[in-house]
């Protein structure tokens, strides 16, 4: 099977770049899933263990009905995770020990869509409704999953979003050619009919106190995120045309959902030749956004060395398997170099406050105090031309915001907001859940957070209660 669209076709648009897999294929992949005695695809692999060897069973035999039934019992939002998780049930599938996993994440994408199509996805509001209230500060993917198990439970929920349309880092972050925009509002409609409130354009703390929220509301959960962008101040730092990844992808993503006519020049790749520091998702999917914007050429820096081809003696089956990966964007061209660290911005010949190159050296990867550190090679230094530089080395924590002065909040040291095992902050009634409390982490494990926070916040307030 062809995993994805022909290049020269997908760069000329920002559609999904992975189409639904043929059933031929998927049931011939299904026929590899075993009758494991202990199935680490669901103990080990997935957060929100999903019962995959019965979801995998059911859809082979062609009772898809009963799939998306055993996978909606686990999974609120299959339709994202299909899309865009590693997958790591696959990483520890019983079959990776001799061959390739099981493709669940693509079987979990057929369960969903088809179960769409056929129309048996249908709003289901909570049959009784509690004279109870519960604020969600976040839409992102742990904010939806909280909304989503407090909206079951019957209580008032309210979803506060600083931005203008809800989805978090699932709407501005992600690009539509990995997750496009539709998915999502299709299940913010669901949730909305279902009685979920969403107040966009809110800045909780600013627009709304904390303390209001405080009093009107018997649950208030912080969903975040982690979104404090990792800089890198270098020398030349504060000339134009440098900037962080995720501000790139926003305007990208803004542009295609209608909220802005045009991408300022500064955020566009056109003709332009772009460096991308960072050799992790986010940094792939600026190679795969340049490409559509024209970019002249694009190169990928990762500070850390090439990982394997396959897994190494330190990495067994079945932890995550630590290889190579190669993603649809990459496929689309570019360069990537590995060991590499950035000295220093240079700017442009004849545009003295602009980028223009990039001073680079490779690196030597040491043991120093029981850890392994970068030391860079002062011999191998080597310059990069750029017109466009993104920042894409990923997140240090959660922002400091009013939220969080409202109740006199501060994320620890590794920039995560300090909750005990239940999710609870400081005060009463007051939780943390996804990558604010988890610090950056996968939307599946996000999910995961939400749903088990909202259980605690839940079984906490039926006690006090004494329900």
């Amino acid at each position: 099977m062809n995993k994805y669209r022909p290049i020269t076709e997908r760069i000329h648009d920002f559609k999904p770049v992975e189409p639904a897999p043929e059933e031929g294929w998927l049931k011939s992949e299904l026929a590899r899933c075993q009758d494991c005695g202990i199935p680490f695809c669901h103990a080990c692999g997935c957060p929100l263990l999903n019962a995959i060897p019965e979801i995998n069973a059911a859809a082979r035999e062609d009772r898809w009905n009963t799939a998306l039934a055993r996978l909606l019992a686990t999974s609120p939002f299959p339709e994202f995770t299909a899309r865009v998780c590693p997958a790591l049930c696959e990483g520890s599938c019983v079959q990776g020990l001799n061959e390739s996993g099981v493709p669940c994440r693509q079987v979990e994408f057929s369960v969903i869509e088809r179960g769409f199509a056929e129309k048996l996805l249908r709003p289901r509001p909570p049959a009784r409704r509690l004279e109870k209230r519960a604020v969600v500060v976040g839409s992102g993917p742990a904010g939806l999953a909280a909304a989503w198990r407090l909206n079951r439970a019957g209580l008032r929920v309210t979803v506060y979003e600083r931005d203008a349309r809800p989805g978090g880092f699932l709407r501005y972050g992600i690009p539509d050619f990995k997750l496009e925009k539709s998915v999502l509002d299709r299940r913010i409609s669901l949730l909305e009919e279902e009685g979920i409130i969403f107040e966009c354009g809110v800045e909780a703390g600013e627009d709304i106190s904390g303390r209001l929220l405080s009093r009107r509301n018997d649950i208030l959960i912080l969903a975040t995120g982690a979104r404090k962008k990792r800089d890198l101040p270098i020398p030349g730092r504060e000339l134009s045309g440098i900037h962080f990844a995720v501000d790139y992808l926003t305007a990208q993503n803004r542009l295609l959902n209608g909220e802005i006519r045009g991408i300022p020049s500064s955020l566009e790749a056109g003709g332009k030749r772009v460096i991308v520091i960072g050799g992790g998702d986010t940094g792939s999917d600026c190679v795969g956004t340049a490409w559509r914007q024209g970019a002249v050429s694009v190169c990928q820096l990762e500070i850390l060395p090439k990982p394997p081809e396959t897994r190494s003696p330190d990495n067994p089956w079945p932890e995550w398997p630590r290889v190579l990966r190669t993603s649809s964007s990459h496929e689309e061209g570019g360069e990537r170099r590995w060991s590499v660290t950035a000295g220093a911005f240079i700017p442009a010949e004849g545009n003295p406050s602009a980028v223009g190159a990039v001073r680079c050296s490779q690196v030597k990867w040491v043991a120093e105090g029981g850890r392994q550190v970068p030391l860079p090679d002062g011999n191998s230094a080597f310059t990069l031309p750029a017109d466009l530089v993104l920042l894409a080395m990923g997140f240090t924590g959660t922002e400091p915001g009013q939220i969080l002065s409202s109740f006199n909040l501060a994320p620890d040291k590794s920039g995560r907001l300090p909750r005990d095992g239940e999710g609870r902050l400081s005060l009463p009634g007051l939780y943390a859940c996804g990558d604010a409390a988890l610090g950056p982490s996968l939307v599946v494990r996000a999910i995961a957070d939400g749903l088990r926070v909202a259980e605690r916040a839940l079984e906490h307030f039926t006690f006090q209660a004494g329900g």
